[in-house]
């Protein structure tokens, strides 16, 4: 196992793009700590974020895993380009020649998609952990630590959505491709989803797909923001909303992980390279 991860992270790193791609990658992830120095003046309103208690624990661990998942994009191209580089520069094909299976080389993969994953769930926790015990009202021990839920659902987001770049990068042999694989398949699921809003019948097909489970495990935290909460009591507006991470969810993440892996290994064993 980690003579396999060894081998992707030397190709990796001996490539430039991916290493600036991971650097951009991992450094915003630290930048979430710029949301502390958001101050709106304007006149008589003064809105500064950190004083939301976004940072408050245990809110902080929901509201930096939702918004370090929107930077995943960076390191998705790493995983499409590293496919499509083994089939341009031929590595892959060297590689098998060399004695390592399609079995190996998908393994290899995977490997290197849950070690970076896993890398980024504790970057977060880093992260989340300093700002929250600057900023946070709370610090008893017990209080610090619940919720800690949202890491496993942010690693298990994490990992879902790079092995489908990986299926898509392995089914095109292009990183362009695969890219454009990934948003297509997002426009398609946003119409399935207004047709399901229109035949509720159908909810539990949205609910399965992909990209939607994926973004379930880690629902939008804005609502339980302190200025929100207090305008919502102020007006009488009653705001209704599950935040908690479901097992389904992320049972339903899991299952596409390993069809998205096993149909990648599916392609590589019966094509001809």
């Amino acid at each position: 196992m980690l003579r396999l991860l060894q081998i992707e992270l030397i190709k990796i790193w001996n490539s430039k793009s991916s290493r600036i791609l991971i650097i951009a990658y991992f450094g915003s992830l630290a930048f979430l700590a710029l949301f502390a120095t958001v101050k709106i003046d304007f006149g008589a309103f003064v809105f500064h974020l950190a004083k939301q208690g976004i940072f408050d624990f245990p809110f902080v661990w929901h509201f930096n895993t939702y918004m370090a998942a929107f930077f995943k994009l960076f390191f998705a191209i790493v995983v499409v380009s590293m496919v499509a580089n083994e089939y341009s520069n031929k590595t892959l094909k060297q590689n098998l020649i060399d004695g390592l299976s399609k079995k190996e080389f998908v393994y290899s993969k995977f490997l290197t998609i849950v070690l970076f994953s896993a890398i980024s769930t504790l970057v977060v926790f880093l992260v989340s952990l300093v700002l929250g015990l600057i900023y946070s009202k709370y610090d008893e021990i017990l209080i610090i630590f619940s919720q800690l839920e949202y890491l496993l659902a942010y690693l298990v987001k994490l990992v879902g959505f790079f092995t489908m770049c990986l299926f898509f990068s392995v089914l095109t042999r292009k990183s362009a491709f695969s890219l454009g694989f990934l948003a297509l398949w997002y426009v398609i699921e946003q119409f399935l989803a207004i047709f399901s809003q229109r035949h509720e019948s159908l909810g539990i097909i949205k609910r399965i797909l992909p990209l939607e489970a994926m973004s379930n495990l880690i629902k939008q935290p804005f609502t339980r923001m302190n200025g929100i909460k207090e305008f919502a009591n102020e007006t009488g507006i009653n705001i209704p909303y599950d935040f908690s991470v479901q097992i389904s969810d992320i049972l339903i993440v899991c299952c596409w992980t390993i069809l998205f892996v096993l149909m990648s290994y599916k392609i590589i064993k019966n094509r001809d390279l």
